[in-house]
């Protein structure tokens, strides 16, 4: 009872913390999970590749969730390996989640797809999305609930959500090219004030207009600038980006900026933004966005 699954990683279009309402974006980084289930074994014991010493808790508790939907009580073990930077702003903990449920899934022998009304398919995946969504609550890492993170995690393209019902409102494919600059620090959205973001929520409420307007890349740099500021970031990043982007934005809480360029875009041209962030401390990565989201991985 053996299964796997890989997850996207994600930037923000809105960050959903002013008034529910979020929005994000797949990229192409994954966290692939392994879960192994047990009929005689008690609990979950959970492993991160990345950090021996990282919290658990969050991907025990999907497979535990998943187990007590969908399974028999099993117990087991989940193991997770990333290239998404923990506590970075690209949603490593939407990706863990989203993977170790479909993980969990794979492991039970059930089929996941997207169509509901498909007889062969078991659990689709913004079941399993909100399944994650509910283990990332009971977790405390997230104050939303994430759902928009990890619907664009799980589904790939541009997904616009409310938060506050786990609704999907909309979501699209994109075709962009991506330049993610992280710093050193990290920055945990538990801990984020969220009075002050709820102050820029007529900010918010504009971004979400935008991009439910399909105006994605205007969207997220108005949400780069209104959140920098509310979260206290340097906005100095997103300013050197924007002659050269389509858009760009802080990603989550931070502290990773990320910028696009839309391919039918002239004047966009990441080469030039990887030029004005070159001198800054941390880590370039240059990325695209994905649109087919998580899956199960079978050989």
């Amino acid at each position: 009872m053996e299964g796997r699954a890989a997850a996207l990683g994600a930037g923000t279009v809105l960050n959903a913390l002013a008034t529910g309402t979020g929005a994000a974006f797949g990229i192409d980084v994954e966290t692939r999970a392994t879960v192994a289930l047990d009929p005689d074994s008690d609990g979950v014991d959970g492993r991160i590749a990345e950090d021996a010493d990282a919290d658990t808790d969050l991907i025990e508790r999907c497979v535990a969730l998943a187990v007590d939907r969908w399974g028999g009580g099993e117990g087991g073990t989940v193991r997770t390996d990333s290239d998404v930077p923990l506590a970075a702003g690209l949603k490593s903990s939407s990706a863990a989640a989203n993977a170790t449920v479909l993980a969990t899934c794979d492991a039970l022998g059930l089929e996941v797809g997207d169509d509901a009304d498909d007889s062969s398919v078991d659990v689709t995946r913004l079941e399993a999305c909100r399944l994650g969504v509910r283990a990332a609550r009971e977790a405390g890492v997230t104050v939303t609930g994430a759902f928009d993170d990890a619907a664009a995690s799980m589904l790939g393209g541009v997904a616009v959500t409310d938060n506050g019902s786990d609704e999907l409102r909309s979501r699209d494919p994109v075709d962009w090219d991506v330049l993610v600059w992280t710093p050193p620090e990290r920055a945990y959205t538990a801990d984020a004030d969220v009075a002050r973001c709820e102050s820029v929520a007529p900010m918010a409420d504009l971004v979400a207009d935008l991009a439910l307007d399909g105006r994605y890349a205007e969207a997220m740099t108005v949400n780069g600038l209104a959140f920098s500021a509310a979260l206290g970031f340097d906005a100095d990043p997103a300013v050197e980006a924007m002659p050269h982007a389509s858009g760009v934005s802080l990603s989550g809480t931070g502290p990773s900026v990320v910028a696009v360029a839309d391919p039918d875009d002239p004047d966009a041209d990441l080469d030039a933004v990887a030029d004005a962030w070159d001198d800054r401390p941390g880590a370039l990565r240059r990325t695209t966005t994905r649109n087919d989201g998580a899956a199960v991985l079978r050989e």
